[in-house]
């Protein structure tokens, strides 16, 4: 096959993908509306560090149960990701509680890495927020990997469940394999560099897809760039299931992507009869560094994405380098927006932006 071949049919699936998108399109007038309700223009400050420099702090996901809410979060030590959870009853003091997904040496798949995120919470903006069972248990999606290091490939997607509440520091059980992998016999044409990221499990309760549970997965794979294949290109894609266990496919495009970079850490709240999907972007033709920003459907499959400005990018010492990777929440009439943020020194940890403003928080990194 000539190179000329294999450029106009990678432009062919590009073009395709964005002409998904366009179908079942959200008014203008609609995604205007979403962006002033959504967006998130007082930073506060950093509401969670790491312990010491060698720690990385990631990726949060915030439910509530009873009076408190719980966030839980990915630590990075040079070996892998862990998974741990953090409690608070206002959303901008919190305090560490434990681990709930460990390193272990048992010979797994996913001994090295294992970066989780609540499954099932409700999704209904300025609702309850809280996690939701199905077949008895409770359950959270993760990124697992055997390798050691900074996101060491390969990764796949598995399945973590326990019959206790998760606002309970536990232990969470595991499924013996990944539910989604790169080496899987239905893999797509964006999917096939061995990384598979993190993921967001909600359950479709009007059966648009014609299943019970949606998941949405970022992953690494083929593209092209000057006529040369390049695995810089993370896009975010679909998965369903009935049972949460056995998982396919559900597109063979993804959902949303753009023509460099990444997107990805797709979030999902419902607004309305609209279904809000906030997410990172990184790397862009058009736009420099990283941001967070958001896309609208009406059916779970079909995404307006928005094209003004960014819910958040960088702008203070502690979020410089980047300001990334969303979880946003309304309660009380004050939206917060979690997200994290890395400084020069490339130290994360977690911040929040409020659609009010509540003052500065005085957290900041050790260093400091």
């Amino acid at each position: 096959m000539s190179k000329i071949w294999i450029y106009l049919t990678g432009l062919l699936t590009c073009a395709t993908a964005f002409a998904q998108e366009a179908k079942n399109p959200v008014s203008a007038v609609e995604m205007e509306k979403i962006y002033r309700e959504v967006k998130t223009p007082f930073k506060y400050g950093l509401v969670m560090v790491p312990a010491d420099q060698e720690h990385k702090m990631d990726c949060p996901t915030i439910f509530r149960e009873g009076k408190y809410w719980y966030m839980t979060y990915l630590i990075f030590s040079g070996r892998g990701y862990e998974t741990w959870m953090a409690k608070s009853s206002d959303l901008l003091h919190w305090e560490n509680q434990g681990k709930l997904m460990s390193f272990d040496d048992s010979g797994k798949w996913d001994d090295n890495q294992k970066a989780g995120y609540n499954a099932l919470l409700d999704i209904k903006w300025g609702g309850s927020y809280q996690a939701n069972r199905f077949n008895g248990k409770y359950w959270m999606s993760y990124f697992g990997g055997k390798e050691k290091g900074y996101e060491a490939e390969p990764l796949s997607v598995g399945m973590a469940y326990t019959d206790q509440h998760p606002s309970v520091v536990q232990e969470w059980k595991r499924l013996d394999q990944p539910v989604l992998s790169s080496l899987d016999s239905d893999v797509r044409w964006w999917e096939n560099r061995h990384k598979l990221f993190k993921s967001t499990v909600i359950a479709d309760q009007k059966k648009l897809t014609g299943h019970s549970f949606v998941m949405y997965y970022n992953a690494v794979g083929d593209s092209l760039a000057n006529n040369k294949k390049t695995r810089w290109y993370e896009r975010i894609g679909m998965a369903v299931s009935d049972d949460m266990v056995h998982w396919q496919r559900y597109l063979k495009n993804p959902v949303l992507h753009h023509p460099v970079g990444i997107t990805g850490d797709a979030v999902i709240q419902q607004i309305g009869s609209n279904y809000v999907m906030f997410y990172f972007g990184a790397f862009w033709q058009d736009r420099k560094g990283s941001f967070n920003r958001f896309a609208v459907s009406k059916d779970l499959v079909n995404w307006t994405d928005w094209t003004g400005n960014n819910l958040i990018e960088s702008s203070e010492k502690y979020d410089e380098l980047y300001a990334h990777k969303s979880f946003v929440v309304k309660h009380k009439s004050i939206v917060y927006h979690f997200y994290c943020a890395v400084d020069k020194q490339d130290q994360r940890g977690i911040a929040v932006a409020t659609s009010k403003d509540l003052g500065k928080s005085k957290l900041n990194f050790i260093q400091n």
